[in-house]
C-alpha cells in the first residue's frame, strides 16, 4: 500500500521530468544542428584564390623570365667577339623560345606528372602532354597551400627549363651551327631537363631520398653546366684557341646582364618559396649576400693573384655567387649564405682561372667553371649548412636532423645522379641533333668570318 501511495505521488514528477528530457533535446538540435550545417559547408567551400602568392608567382615567372633573353644574353654577348655577338645574343634567345614550347608539348609532364609503377622514379609520365587534364581554374596544389594558379605554375617552371638550357650555349658560341643548336635545344629539354626536374623536384627518386634543392642548384646550373662541356668537347676548340686572342667586345655588356640577372634571380630563388612569405624573404636576403660576398671575394682573389681588380672578374664573382646559393636560398640562414658565398667565388675561381688551363678545353664563355662547379659546390653545401628547422625547410626536414651526415651523403648521391644522367643524355641528344641537321659545327670559312653575317647575314654592331 505504501509502494503503490509512493509510485502515484511520484508519477507526475517521472512526467515532469520527461517532459523536461524532450525539450531539453528539442534545444540540443536546435543548437548543434546549424553548427553541423554550417562545419558541413565549411568543408565543402572550394579554395579561394590568393591573390597575394598570384601576384608573387606571376612576378617572379617574369623575372626568370627576363634572366635570359635579357640578362644571360647580354652576359654571354658582351664576352664574346665581334663578329660573333649576334649569333651569341640568339642562341641564348632561340634557346627560350625553343625550350619554352618543348616544355608545353611534353616537358611539364614529364616532370611533375603522375606515372605509374618505377617509372615514376624518373619520369612523370605523359597524362599532361600539351597540358591536357590540367583546367584553367585548377590550383598549384591545395595541399601544400598553394592557392594561385596552376598555369602560372607551368609557366614558373618553364622559364627553369628555358635559362637551363641558355646556359649551354656559353660553352659553345662561335662555332656551333645555330640550326643544330635549335634542334639541340629542343630535345634536351625533353630528354634530359625534364627527367632531372622530376628526379628532384617533381616526386621522383632523389625527392623521394630526401635531397635538397631549393631553386635549381643541380637541376639548373650543374646540368646546364656539365652539358656545355660535354658539347665543348665534342665539337673541338675553336680555330685558334688558346693562342689568338679572344677579347670581349664589351664588359659593359657583360656587366649589365651581370646585374639583370642578379635582379631576375629574385624570381628564380624568392619565387621558388612558392608564396608571398617568410620562405621567400629568407630566400630574398640569402641571395643578396650570397652574391655580394662572392663579388668582393672575386675581386681580392684577382686583386692577389693578377695585381688588379677587373669589372668582368665582378661579374663573373657575383653570377658565381648567385649560382652557389640557389640550391640553399630557403634552407640556410645569414651565416650560411656568408660561407657559401664566399666559397662558391673561391671554387668558380678556380674552374676558370686553374682547372681549364690544366684540362685544355674550350669552355667560351666558362659555363662549366662558374655554373657546373659553383653549382656542385652550393648542392654539398646546402646539406652542410641547412638549418634544421621544420617550418623553414618546405620539402620537409633534413633526412635526420641528428645525423648531419646522412643529409650530406644525399647530397652526393643527388649530385653523381644528375652528373651521369646529365652526362649520357647530352651525348645521345647531341648525336641525334647532328644527325638530323647534317653536322653540328660550322665550316671554317663560316668561322673565320664570324657566325653574325655568314648564318644571320646581320652585324651586332654596325660602327
Amino acid at each position: 500500500m505504501k509502494k503503490f501511495a509512493l509510485s502515484l505521488s511520484l508519477a507526475p514528477l517521472a512526467a515532469f521530468a520527461d517532459e523536461v528530457a524532450a525539450v531539453a533535446v528539442e534545444a540540443t538540435q536546435a543548437v548543434v544542428a546549424p553548427v553541423a550545417a554550417a562545419a558541413a559547408e565549411v568543408a565543402t567551400v572550394e579554395p579561394v584564390l590568393n591573390s597575394g602568392d598570384t601576384a608573387w608567382m606571376m612576378m617572379s615567372t617574369a623575372l626568370v623570365l627576363l634572366m635570359t633573353p635579357v640578362g644571360l644574353a647580354l652576359f654571354y654577348a658582351g664576352m664574346t667577339r665581334a663578329k660573333n655577338v649576334l649569333n651569341t645574343y640568339a642562341m641564348v634567345f632561340g634557346a627560350f623560345v625553343v625550350a619554352f614550347v618543348a616544355w608545353i608539348i611534353a616537358g611539364f609532364s614529364i616532370a611533375f606528372g603522375t606515372a605509374d609503377g618505377s617509372m615514376n622514379q624518373v619520369v612523370g609520365g605523359f597524362s599532361h602532354i600539351m597540358l591536357s587534364g590540367i583546367s584553367w581554374t585548377e590550383f598549384a596544389s591545395v595541399d601544400l597551400g598553394q592557392l594561385y594558379p596552376k598555369f602560372v605554375f607551368v609557366a614558373f617552371q618553364g622559364t627553369f627549363a628555358a635559362i637551363t638550357v641558355a646556359i649551354v650555349a656559353g660553352s659553345v658560341i662561335e662555332r656551333m651551327k645555330f640550326s643544330t643548336w635549335m634542334v639541340f635545344a629542343g630535345i634536351w629539354t625533353i630528354v634530359v631537363y625534364a627527367p632531372i626536374a622530376h628526379m628532384v623536384w617533381g616526386g621522383g627518386y632523389l625527392f623521394n631520398e630526401g635531397a635538397l634543392d631549393f631553386a635549381g642548384g643541380t637541376v639548373v646550373h650543374m646540368n646546364g653546366g656539365l652539358a656545355g662541356l660535354v658539347l665543348a668537347v665534342l665539337l673541338g676548340k675553336r680555330a685558334g684557341y688558346p693562342k689568338i686572342a679572344m677579347k670581349p667586345i664589351s664588359v659593359i655588356l657583360t656587366a649589365v646582364g651581370a646585374g639583370m640577372l642578379w635582379f631576375g634571380w629574385y624570381g628564380f630563388n624568392a619565387g621558388s618559396a612558392f608564396g608571398a612569405n617568410a620562405i621567400a624573404g629568407v630566400a630574398f636576403l640569402s641571395t643578396t649576400i650570397a652574391a655580394s660576398v662572392a663579388t668582393l671575394t672575386w675581386i681580392v682573389l684577382e686583386s692577389i693573384v693578377f695585381k688588379k681588380a677587373t669589372l668582368l672578374g665582378a661579374a663573373t664573382g657575383a653570377v658565381a655567387g648567385l649560382v652557389a646559393i640557389t640550391p640553399a636560398a630557403g634552407f640556410v640562414l645569414v651565416p650560411g649564405a656568408l660561407i657559401i658565398g664566399v666559397s662558391g667565388a673561391a671554387v668558380a675561381f678556380f674552374g676558370v682561372m686553374v682547372l681549364k688551363k690544366k684540362l685544355g678545353y674550350d669552355d667560351s664563355l666558362d659555363a662549366f667553371g662558374v655554373h657546373f662547379l659553383a653549382g656542385l659546390w652550393g648542392a654539398i653545401a646546402t646539406g652542410i649548412f641547412a638549418v634544421t628547422d621544420k617550418a623553414l625547410l618546405w620539402s620537409g626536414p633534413l633526412k635526420d636532423a641528428d645525423d648531419r651526415m646522412g643529409q650530406i651523403v644525399v647530397q652526393l648521391e643527388s649530385v653523381a645522379i644528375v652528373g651521369l644522367f646529365t652526362l649520357v643524355g647530352t651525348i645521345v641528344v647531341y648525336y641525334i641533333a647532328m644527325a638530323l641537321t647534317g653536322g653540328a659545327r660550322v665550316d671554317d670559312e663560316q668561322e673565320s668570318m664570324g657566325l653574325d653575317e655568314s648564318v644571320h647575314g646581320e652585324r651586332g654592331f654596325n660602327l
